[in-house]
């Protein structure tokens, strides 16, 4: 005799709910302490390693460094940064920092992103074009305005260029010519070509 299940019935449901101890004070299956004391033992030996490894490195590059310096001397010694104080606050280090910088070659930082440089530099250009200086004063040569070199240009004119001195052709060359002009601007459309390819057909007559 065949057995069938009432529908809404769950087959879980048959199953008794399982006891949960409470007196551990934790829910043991979720929560495993050795895998955490594991974790946390792996963990310093890795730093404790690493540390090991970073001092000995350390040592080694130091031990290198001071053998190819040499020994300390009145031309080289070890600074200690301690000792020359909070550089912002003092205005001792900052006056001297800007004489260094003020007395340091060219190419020099800038401090405003060179808008002041700019301007110089139009200061410069503008004295020249709208005043006289000399460019040469043994030879006699002086550098005018721009607005009387314009106003001379305006009456004498461009220079006109020297004449191109051209060889005549040898034996058997031929000077390339070109016919004037190349076209005469119109271009027909379409339609008008349509309409003189009709007029051209089998039966037109001239």
């Amino acid at each position: 005799m065949s057995m069938h299940e009432q529908p809404g019935h769950n087959p879980h449901d048959d199953h008794e709910p399982e006891k949960i101890d409470a007196s551990l004070g934790y829910e043991p299956s979720d929560v495993r302490v050795s895998g955490i004391i594991v974790f946390l033992t792996a963990m310093a030996i890795f730093v404790a390693v690493v540390g090991v490894l970073s001092y000995g490195i350390g040592k080694v590059i130091n031990a290198r460094m001071n053998k190819e310096d040499g020994p300390t001397s009145k031309w080289s010694k070890t600074a200690h940064v301690r000792q020359l104080g909070n550089f912002p606050s003092s205005p001792e280090l900052q006056n001297k920092m800007a004489e260094i910088t003020q007395s340091f070659p060219t190419p020099r930082i800038q401090t405003d992103d060179g808008n002041q440089d700019v301007s110089d530099l139009h200061a410069r250009e503008n004295l020249l074009l709208n005043n006289y200086s000399w460019i040469d004063e043994s030879k006699g040569t002086v550098r005018i305005p721009i607005g009387r070199a314009m106003e001379l240009l305006a009456q004498r004119g461009l220079p006109a260029a020297p004449k191109v001195q051209t060889q005549a052709p040898m034996t058997g060359d031929i000077v390339p010519t070109v016919t004037m002009p190349l076209t005469n601007g119109f271009a027909p459309t379409a339609l008008d070509q349509e309409e003189a390819a009709g007029k051209q057909g089998p039966g037109s007559r001239d």
